[in-house]
């Protein structure tokens, strides 16, 4: 793969403190090979939401970041022709236009080649239709928990492409999504330790559990195709994060910051994006803001 090759990787509902804690202990050397590991907001709460927003170039961004391509409003990795504002470094993003960004990428002469897990991208239904419908080549798993069918799919798919053609490659993957399963696991993938509204078998402690250690398995799946991008562009962040109980809410769907939080890694070009943070945005100073306003709703209460 060259430089102008791109890999995006979505890991669907994996939630920031999940992937942080496994960063921590050495268990995903994969993954911490593309880049740092930033504390990123997802643009929506669902796994449809999300996509359409990174369709758009508007991808995860980092609080308190005056960094392009970490802080999509300072500028976007993926821009698109009159997508909002455009940010400050125009002339080492990828710049397309057309619908989204995966057309945009084939206006060039990339091959893009899409594979989802979740029931989003079922394109027998009108609604996943629309996020696999811009690839040239789209590969719905029919299973969340597929990933070794989706890598042989997507292997074959750029074995078939000529070598001198970039790609655009983009992979949904779900095992980190409920029940949090992957395949030759020591558990049963049902009943799940992380339902709707909440009941008596959820588990906080057994979802983070159970998500780290789909998370490391992930990670090694992955290993050959991010070397093979080794040279050129990967993003990796969740679409969203799951609530465990917080506030009283489980799962997603639900605007919280246990799914808003998201990991991001970085790698443009072959160089990965660390990153600074704003004096005047940093992270303590936005916390400290909107403690101010949460008081301040309380006392017009």
């Amino acid at each position: 793969m060259t430089a102008r090759d791109v890999l995006f990787i979505s890991l669907d509902s994996c939630r920031y403190d999940t992937f942080a804690a496994a960063h921590r202990a050495g268990l995903l050397p994969h993954c911490a090979a593309v880049g740092p590991l930033h504390r990123a907001m997802a643009p929506s709460y669902f796994t449809y939401g999300s996509h359409a927003a990174f369709w758009m170039g508007f991808t995860p961004g980092v609080v308190g970041s005056a960094e392009p391509w970490l802080n999509p409003k300072a500028g976007k990795l993926f821009r698109m022709a009159y997508a909002g504002h455009g940010g400050s470094d125009g002339k080492q993003s990828f710049q397309l236009q057309g619908a989204n960004l995966i057309e945009g990428f084939r206006a060039q002469g990339y091959r893009a080649i899409g594979s989802g897990a979740v029931d989003w991208f079922d394109p027998a239904s009108d609604t996943g239709a629309v996020l696999g419908a811009p690839f040239e080549r789209f590969h719905f798993a029919g299973n969340t928990w597929s990933l070794r069918s989706q890598l042989a799919w997507i292997e074959a798919e750029l074995e078939a492409t000529p070598p001198d053609q970039p790609v655009f490659v983009f992979l949904n993957v779900g095992e980190t999504h409920v029940p949090y399963w992957h395949e030759g696991a020591s558990w049963e993938r049902w009943p799940s330790p992380c339902v709707p509204f909440g009941g008596e078998g959820c588990s906080a402690a057994l979802s983070a559990q159970r998500q780290r250690a789909c998370l490391e398995w992930v990670d090694q799946q992955l290993a050959p195709l991010m070397a093979r991008f080794r040279q050129g562009t990967t993003l990796i962040c969740a679409d969203h994060g799951d609530c465990w109980g917080e506030d009283g809410l489980w799962e997603h769907g639900i605007s919280h910051p246990a799914t808003l939080t998201v990991p991001l890694l970085l790698r443009v070009r072959g160089t990965a994006v660390a990153g600074t943070t704003s004096p005047k945005t940093s992270p303590s100073r936005f916390r400290s803001v909107l403690s101010r306003l949460k008081r301040w709703r309380r006392a017009r209460v």
